[in-house]
């Protein structure tokens, strides 16, 4: 069986009330839950989240909230594989056993269920011996990087590197985060990524990891762009 699970605690710090913002006209977390549900790929969506407001926005759109997390589980510390592993033990308790799961950010807006259609039939080609990550393409060679100090200074990473020119240097990616997926198995071991993991490519002009008012704003422009 597939769950998605939709992590959204109450606690944003960056934009106050962040999972539930006014984006284009209805709460952020709206969009992926029309995400997941048009995807067709679940049986069963469920909105991790310690806050009350949450509840009650998702559940003024429709949805039901099984159980609130546990507070131990909604710091600034804890990450996500001991909540989706809470998730699904909380599940389990329940007589439901889920053997994929998938992870849907709160904040991608600009996500859409083909990407879930899409990538679950990677991951299941590949027989869900992986887990997969949404990724993007770095706009310039990694190995050009710099390194700044506080009065303005810079020094290479690695000056070797600078001195390659970019068409001699592998593309390389990074972990844009609208959604994962995984088996069950995956979240128990103590680093999940530790091994190969799937890709599944976003174009830069979606890959928009919104934590600042200023990235709130720009997914703004873009999401208008397509509308």
């Amino acid at each position: 069986m597939r769950l998605a699970v939709i992590p959204a605690r109450g606690g944003s710090k960056r934009i106050p009330k962040k999972n539930i913002a006014s984006f284009c006209g209805k709460p952020m977390i709206a969009y992926a839950l029309e995400a997941v549900t048009n995807s067709g790929m679940f049986d069963k969506i469920h909105v991790s989240t310690d806050s009350e407001e949450i509840c009650r926005v998702v559940e003024d759109l429709g949805y039901t909230v099984d159980f609130k997390r546990d507070a131990a589980l909604a710091d600034d510390f804890t990450g996500l594989a001991p909540v989706l592993n809470w998730v699904i033990e909380q599940y389990r308790l329940r007589g439901e056993d889920y053997e994929q799961i998938c992870c849907i950010m709160p904040t991608a807006p600009l996500l859409s269920s083909q990407d879930i259609i899409d990538a679950y039939k990677l991951f299941t080609q590949h027989e869900s011996r992986y887990p997969l990550l949404v990724v993007a393409k770095f706009p310039e060679p990694i190995e050009w990087a710099f390194r700044r100090s506080e009065n303005g200074l810079m020094t290479a990473v690695s000056p070797e590197s600078t001195k390659i020119r970019s068409q001699d240097l592998e593309d390389a990616y990074y972990e844009c985060g609208p959604f994962t997926i995984w088996r069950s198995e995956h979240l128990k071991k103590d680093n999940p990524l530790d091994g190969q993991v799937l890709s599944y490519v976003l174009p830069p002009e979606r890959a928009i990891d919104i934590d600042t008012p200023e990235d709130l704003a720009y997914a703004e422009r873009l999401y208008r762009l397509t509308k």
